[in-house]
């Protein structure tokens, strides 16, 4: 995958198709996937391992009692190998980064792997970012007006049009709610620059993960300042170490965008307006120039949803909401996936950007089970070129985009953010428009992580899973015609399974690779507020074939209190892993056992006993035979006991969910 901010890429040739009406015969995006970094590992022990004993950490250990700690671990597990072993920071419970010199990290990986005491080892990679108020830039303005753009406005946060069909209707979410300051969205970028009039006011205290002080470009490792310092590389530095793989390009302030979209400043008067303008955005800094490393963005990650991080101070004011406009290409890794199963468990939602690589498989952590991804669309509804899709999507977001880019002409549909004029060190703060713009999975990723933040400010008891059933269920249904490549007269084709490494550029989405729809906010607040509802978990959460896959019902409320009257468990369509159900019963649990790798997907149909039905989806993929899945704990479940709670909303509302999953049933970093 590769994680592209455009913003600052207006004229570059290989871009435009992406970005553009795409037509077939334009060249996509280069993609820049990055290197691991070299001799460096991700190595988690066994909670019994003998090297855990002898080299322990007290609870409230000190910074020089930690490094004391996790480098005994590294010295002795080096002479078990023959090979000297330096030890990096702590990444969570058990967890921790191994170095050494004159070797590759994947062979590395795989020699600290087969020790006993280790559970799991992975190479260190490297991420980069994917790229109605009276704020004056809110509004679309006649042509011309607006001396730098863009014209129309902030059209991605209005209620679609017949022109802008994929505008999420935010102010229909503000008559509900702008959000609640009791709620913490945690933005993981390249640090966020607190002086912007438009979030002047609006962030809590973060913190500063990017350990390697060059990389930092602040003049030190892991402190408590997520200030965005500039993310430039030189020509010089491009190409040299650490900064192999690495281009010369000026400062994104990728961060403070992308922090915008979430919680701008509403009706001020001044700039823009977020998509949350009244919750709290924590910034977290996992980027620094070029890229940011797996066990830095791994470690903000458990610290931004309140875990311990050994060495670093606990977080007091977690996120109920991670934003994480980044990514690399390649499969969902054991190190990542424990962590986002550790995050999910605790009740925080992680939105993550599908990547920017013209139409090429969804990369990490989006791809990771329980992750919110999110791919971009074009104002026409249609997935944008340099967009990357496949049955890992949740849901399909704005991502911006422009109609036959010339050099000098300006962009129509740019996604408007925060940002700095400064091309190196910061300088003035200003916004991106027309023709400095911001286009990418990266903005499509925070318009979602913000509706997020407004739907748990209405309902704070939401979980993640009930989340995804309200953004999947309220999503309105992809628009099937009405878009052109623009001069090109080659029609819009359909979107299709990735394939390798071919490019695939403009197309109509449906719900196998786009996710269940097009985000709409207004309504998946509305369906947060009160009311029905049925979330489904799994256990476990990374199966493989012969494993008996337990589903479950973890949350539900029925209309007016109302008893259950029947469960009916069935496998949808899109399922390719199994032959059936080993026990299919009238309860709130059933059994799988997969028998082929590949997607696996249950439907409950739950009637209560007035006759209204809910319906809910659950998905998993399904790893071929000795693979290692990763062990979690089951979903608690929330309802009760399987009785329900007493619902405002009534049976239109009922039939809204039905039509959505019948939807689904019938079609199915930076970034």
């Amino acid at each position: 995958m590769t994680p592209l901010r455009l913003s600052t890429l207006v004229f570059a040739p290989l871009l435009l198709a992406a970005i553009t009406a795409t037509p077939a015969w334009a060249a996509p995006p280069a993609r820049n996937d990055l290197a691991p970094v070299e001799g460096e590992v991700i190595v988690r022990f066994k909670p019994d391992a003998d090297l855990l004993r002898k080299h322990a950490l007290a609870a409230r250990a000190t910074p020089p009692q930690v490094r004391d700690a996790l480098a005994g671990r590294a010295a002795a597990l080096g002479a078990r190998l023959g090979r000297r072993l330096e030890a990096g920071a702590a990444v969570g419970d058990r967890v921790q980064v191994l170095r050494a010199s004159g070797v590759s990290a994947a062979t590395l990986a795989a020699q600290v792997a087969a020790d006993p005491d280790v559970e799991f080892a992975v190479p260190n990679g490297r991420m980069r970012r994917l790229v109605a108020p009276n704020d004056p830039l809110y509004a679309p303005t006649a042509a011309g007006v607006r001396a730098r753009g863009p014209d129309s406005g902030q059209w991605y946060l209005r209620a679609p049009t017949a022109t802008v069909v994929s505008g999420i209707d935010i102010e229909s979410a503000w008559a509900r709610s702008t959000g609640s300051a009791s709620v913490v969205v945690a933005v993981l970028d390249t640090g966020v620059r607190g002086d912007h009039p438009d979030l002047v006011g609006r962030l809590v205290a973060g913190y500063d993960f990017v350990s390697n002080a060059a990389v930092a470009n602040d003049g030190n490792g892991r402190d408590n300042d997520p200030t965005d310092p500039g993310d430039w590389v030189s020509a010089a530095e491009a190409g040299s170490d650490p900064f192999t793989g690495c281009r010369a390009e000026e400062s994104s302030w990728h961060g403070t965008s992308t922090a915008s979209l979430v919680g701008a400043s509403s009706s001020d008067g001044v700039g823009m307006a977020g998509t949350a303008p009244a919750v709290r955005v924590q910034p977290v800094r996992v980027l620094g120039k070029c890229f940011g490393s797996d066990s830095d963005i791994q470690a903000a990650m458990r610290w931004a949803a309140g875990i311990s991080v050994a060495g670093v101070p606990d977080n007091p004011t977690p996120a109920k909401v991670i934003n994480m406009s980044l990514g690399g290409s390649g499969a969902c890794s054991a190190a990542y996936q424990l962590a986002v199963d550790e995050i999910v468990a605790r009740g925080v939602v992680i939105v993550a950007a599908a990547g920017n690589s013209a139409g090429h498989p969804v990369g990490t952590p989006a791809n990771c089970n329980g992750v919110v991804a999110v791919l971009a669309l074009r104002h026409a509804g249609t997935k944008v070129g340099f967009s990357d899709l496949g049955p890992q999507i949740t849901i399909a977001a704005p991502g911006g985009n422009c109609i036959n880019v010339s050099t000098g002409s300006a962009c129509l549909y740019p996604i408007l953010a925060a940002t700095n004029t400064g091309t190196q060190a910061p300088l003035a703060s200003g916004w991106t428009d027309s023709f400095n713009f911001s286009v990418g999975t990266s903005f499509a990723a925070p318009l979602v992580a913000g509706t997020v933040g407004l739907m748990v400010s209405v309902q704070p008891g939401l979980t993640p899973a009930m989340v995804r059933s309200r953004l999947q269920a309220t999503a309105r249904p992809f628009p099937t015609s009405g878009a052109d490549n623009g001069s090109d007269p080659t029609p819009v084709t359909q979107c299709l399974a990735p394939n390798g490494g071919v490019d695939q550029l403009q197309c109509y989405c449906n719900t196998s690779y786009c996710g269940a729809g097009m985000l709409d906010a207004g309504a998946a607040v509305a369906a947060s507020v009160a009311g029905p509802y049925l979330t489904l978990g799994q256990y476990p959460a990374a199966p493989v074939v012969g494993d008996a896959v337990r589903f479950r019902v973890t949350g539900l409320q029925t209309q007016a209190a109302q008893a259950v009257a029947s469960y009916a468990w069935s496998l949808t369509g899109r399922t390719t892993a199994a032959n059936g159900f080993t026990t299919s019963t009238n309860a709130d649990t059933a059994v799988v056992m997969p028998t082929i790798a590949g997607l696996l997907e249950v439907q409950l149909a739950l009637t209560d006993a007035a006759g209204n039905t809910l319906l809910a989806l659950q998905a998993t993929g399904v790893a071929a035979p000795g693979a290692t899945g990763i062990p979690t704990p089951e979903p608690p479940s929330d309802n009760g006991g399987g009785g329900g709670g007493g619902g405002a909303f009534s049976a239109p509302w009922l039939l809204l969910l039905a039509a959505a999953v019948a939807g689904l049933r019938s079609a199915r970093r930076r970034v």
